[in-house]
C-alpha cells in the first residue's frame, strides 16, 4: 500500500467496539511484490488498532513460490516463507497474535493422485502448521473477469481434479474453495460427492459486480442466495463471511473521499452474511479480514467493527464460533 492509500485510511479510524472478543483471522495474506509490501511489520500494525486478535490463518497468494526445481513443487516455496513468518511472529517480538498459526499453500489438484508428493512437501515444510490447500476454480465466461486466470469452466467436475481432491481429503487436508457466485451449485456437487473432506468457501461465494454484472445487485443477489442455499445443505462446508473490499465486488468505497465507517460498511454487508448465518448457522460460519486485499477499501479496525454490528443482536456462544471457534475447528488450531 502507498503513502497516499494510507493517508486516506488514516480519514476514518476508529477505535474497537468489543476489544475483548476473542478473534480467529481466518485469511489473510504475505507478499513482498514491487511497491506492494505486506510482511509481518505491516500486519501487526493493522492488528495493533485494538481488537483481540488471537490467532490468523495464512491463506495462499502465490507468495515466494521456489525459482528453480520441478515445477508442480516449487508452490512449496510460499509454506516455507510463511513457516518462518510464523516462527518470527512466536518470538512474541510482534505482538501477542499467534500469526500463521494455520498455514493454507497451493498445490495443483488437476496433477490427480500425482498431487501427493506436492502436499508431502508441504507438510515437511510447515512445522506442523499446514492444514490445507486453495486451489483457484474461479472462471466466468466474461473476458473482463476471467482473463489471465487458469481456471477453466467445469473443473471442479473434471476427474483428474476430483482424483487430486480425493488425495487431499484422504490426508485429512482441507480445501479452500475460490469460485464466483455463479459456480456455487458446482461446488454444492463436489460436496455432496465427498461428504467427508473440509470444504471452507471463501468470500461468501465472491458475487460478483463488475463487468456484465455491474448495475445488476438485485439479479446477483437471487442468484447468490439459490446457490449459497444449495452449498449451506451440505455439512462438510463452512463458510469464511467478508471479501467485500476486493474491487470485483464492485463496491467503489475506494473511490471514496475517506473509507466507509463500520456503521456504513454493516447496513451493505448485512443482507448477505445474515443470509448465509441463517442457513449455515454460526458454528458453520467464520468472520474473516481478506486483508491486504480488502486494505484497498477500508481499515482492519474498521471492517471487524462491522462484523461486530452484524452480529450484535447474536448470542455469546454464537458470536464465539464466528469469531473464533468456526475457524479454530476447520482449521484445526
Amino acid at each position: 500500500m502507498t503513502g497516499q492509500h494510507d493517508a486516506w485510511l488514516a480519514r476514518n479510524v476508529e477505535d474497537p467496539i468489543d476489544p475483548e472478543l476473542p478473534i480467529c483471522d481466518p485469511h489473510h495474506h504475505f507478499w513482498d511484490r514491487e511497491g506492494d509490501r505486506y510482511l509481518l511489520d505491516q500486519l501487526a500494525q493493522d492488528l495493533g488498532g485494538g481488537h483481540n486478535i488471537a490467532q490468523t490463518v495464512f491463506i495462499e497468494c502465490r507468495s515466494m513460490y521456489r525459482a528453480q526445481g520441478p515445477e508442480e513443487l516449487r508452490a512449496v516455496g510460499e509454506t516455507e516463507f510463511v513457516q518462518g513468518i510464523a516462527a518470527q511472529s512466536a518470538s512474541g517480538q510482534y505482538g501477542p497474535t499467534a500469526v500463521a498459526a494455520g498455514i493454507v499453500s497451493n498445490a495443483n489438484l488437476m496433477l490427480g493422485d500425482a498431487v501427493a508428493p506436492v502436499l508431502e512437501a508441504h507438510v515437511a515444510a510447515s512445522g506442523n502448521r499446514f492444514r490445507g490447500i486453495r486451489f483457484s476454480c474461479a472462471w466466468d465466461a466474461s473476458p473482463e473477469i476471467s482473463a489471465g486466470r487458469a481456471s477453466t469452466a467445469g473443473m471442479l467436475s473434471d476427474a483428474q481434479f476430483r482424483a487430486g481432491f480425493d488425495r487431499l481429503q484422504s490426508m485429512g487436508l482441507s480445501f479452500d474453495a475460490l469460485v464466483y457466485h455463479t459456480q456455487l451449485g458446482e461446488l454444492a456437487d463436489l460436496a455432496g460427492a465427498f461428504p467427508d473432506a473440509t470444504i471452507i468457501l471463501n468470500h461468501i461465494g465472491r458475487p460478483l459486480g463488475i463487468g456484465p454484472y455491474a448495475g445488476r445487485r438485485d439479479a446477483v443477489f437471487a442468484d447468490w442466495r439459490q446457490g449459497i442455499a444449495a452449498v449451506a445443505a451440505h455439512e462438510n462446508v463452512v463458510v469464511k463471511l467478508g471479501g467485500f473490499g476486493n474491487l470485483i465486488s464492485g463496491y467503489d468505497w475506494h473511490q471514496w473521499d475517506a473509507p466507509p465507517s463500520s456503521e456504513q460498511l454493516a447496513d451493505t454487508i448485512a443482507p448477505w452474511l445474515t443470509y448465509c448465518i441463517e442457513h449455515f448457522g454460526p458454528e458453520r460460519c467464520m468472520f474473516e479480514s481478506n486483508f491486504p486485499v480488502d486494505k484497498a477499501s477500508y481499515p482492519y479496525t474498521t471492517v471487524w467493527n462491522a462484523f461486530q454490528r452484524v452480529a450484535q443482536d447474536c448470542s455469546a456462544t454464537e458470536k464465539a464460533a464466528m469469531f473464533q471457534g468456526t475457524a479454530a475447528r476447520a482449521y484445526r488450531i
